[in-house]
Parts: C-alpha cells; sequence; structure tokens
C-alpha cells in the first residue's frame, strides 16, 4: 500500500466534503466526464488537472474566490504570475497583445510546452496581472484532456502548477493528488501519470524573446 504525506487539514483550504475524481482516457477523452468536469469548474470549483507539462489546478478567470482558494493551497505571495491556459492562438489574442514577431513565433511553438509572457488586454483581470509590468502568462498545451476541458468551458483556464507549498517538484500521481487535497480541491481530473517539468517560460522584452525559465520546451530556436 502506498503511503503518502499528510493531506492538507479538512475544511482549512476549501470545501471540507471530498472532492470528486473522474478518470478520462489521456488521448480520448469521454465528454461525459468532461463535462462534469467543467460543471465543477462553471460552479466556482477548483481542480487539479493535467497538461503535457506537469499537473495544474485551474478555476475560471474571473472567479476571485476560486483564485483565493489556490493561493492559499500553494501559499503564493503577490509576486506570483498566474497562467492562461488558451485553446489555441486566437484565444490568446483576446487576453494578450501580439506584437508580428511574438505571433509567428508563437503560433510555430504551439500547443506545447511553453508559457508565454505578453501584454494583457483589458480582458485579463487585474488581479492576475504582474502589478508593474501588466502582463500575463498564457499557454497552449498539446494534451487533450486539458484541450477537451477548454473546449468545453469556452474561455481559458487561470492556472498555476500544482506544487505544495516547501515542495520543488510538482505532484504527478492523480492518487496522491486525491489523497492529499481530498478536501482542499473539488476534483481531480485523473489523466494518468503527470510530468515532472514545468513550462519553459519566455517573455518579451523590447520585442525579442527571453528565457526566463528553462523547462521542458527546448529554446534552440531563439537566438542569443
Amino acid at each position: 500500500m502506498r503511503r503518502f504525506p499528510r493531506r492538507f487539514t479538512p475544511g482549512r483550504f476549501g470545501p471540507a466534503a471530498m472532492s470528486q475524481f473522474f478518470q478520462i482516457h489521456p488521448q480520448n477523452p469521454q465528454l461525459r466526464l468532461v463535462r462534469r468536469a467543467v460543471e465543477v469548474i462553471r460552479e466556482g470549483g477548483v481542480i487539479a488537472y493535467p497538461t503535457d507539462s506537469c499537473y495544474a489546478l485551474g478555476c475560471r478567470i474571473g472567479d476571485k474566490a476560486a483564485l483565493d482558494r489556490i493561493v492559499r493551497i500553494r501559499r503564493l505571495d503577490a509576486r506570483h504570475e498566474f497562467t492562461l491556459v488558451c485553446r489555441d492562438l486566437s484565444e490568446i489574442s483576446v487576453y494578450a497583445r501580439l506584437e508580428d514577431s511574438a505571433y509567428r513565433l508563437i503560433r510555430n511553438h504551439t500547443p506545447g510546452p511553453y508559457t508565454f509572457v505578453l501584454r494583457a488586454t483589458r480582458e485579463v483581470p487585474r488581479r492576475l496581472q504582474n502589478p508593474k509590468r501588466k502582463t500575463i502568462g498564457i499557454r497552449v498545451p498539446d494534451a487533450a484532456i486539458a484541450q477537451a476541458l477548454l473546449a468545453e468551458l469556452g474561455e481559458p483556464l487561470m492556472s498555476t502548477s500544482l506544487i505544495l507549498p516547501g515542495e520543488d517538484r510538482p505532484l504527478s500521481d492523480p492518487l496522491e493528488i486525491r489523497e492529499r487535497l481530498e478536501h482542499a480541491i473539488d476534483a481531480v481530473v485523473d489523466g494518468g501519470p503527470g510530468g515532472l517539468d514545468s513550462t519553459t517560460v519566455l517573455e518579451w522584452v523590447d520585442g525579442v524573446p527571453v528565457v526566463r525559465r528553462q523547462g521542458l520546451g527546448p529554446v534552440g530556436f531563439i537566438e542569443t
């Protein structure tokens, strides 16, 4: 029998009831289960779900209460930059300002394990933006479950990697996620074992992409 670290205290970070658990096929997501997971999101829930890099916590963009719960779960400070997980390039353009050079690079490297830090549009709530630079992280995952959730939801997911306080790697086992967060989040989407690497983060500085974090995505295409 597997032993996991101590779970969060029931009710401390969110609902006291146990979270729902959806086992969804990683290549052919069952629409019935995808819709149930999206219902949780629409009702103000926080979910754990798989991306092409690692498992993430997600909620609706404009849901401040759900966002606050994620902040408490991860014990994040005001400097943390959240990411909008988008379905495609057209959705990115609604929430971020795209210069020609950024558009071409993002078009050539999405979907994939990259987060692009761009100037936010007015569609992005201020609490999600970098307070000084007015930027937002944007990504398009190459993962069938994430894409299915986004298609059914019809808008981006506000997300952050599922790394718990005091740890430096994301949780990768859906059963462990359920064990440790069953009273802190509303649903776990089990898409099988997840990765342990975060995305590569690129930010545009004076019109040039700069690597802010080297992660899963290679960066050999960037001129140095």
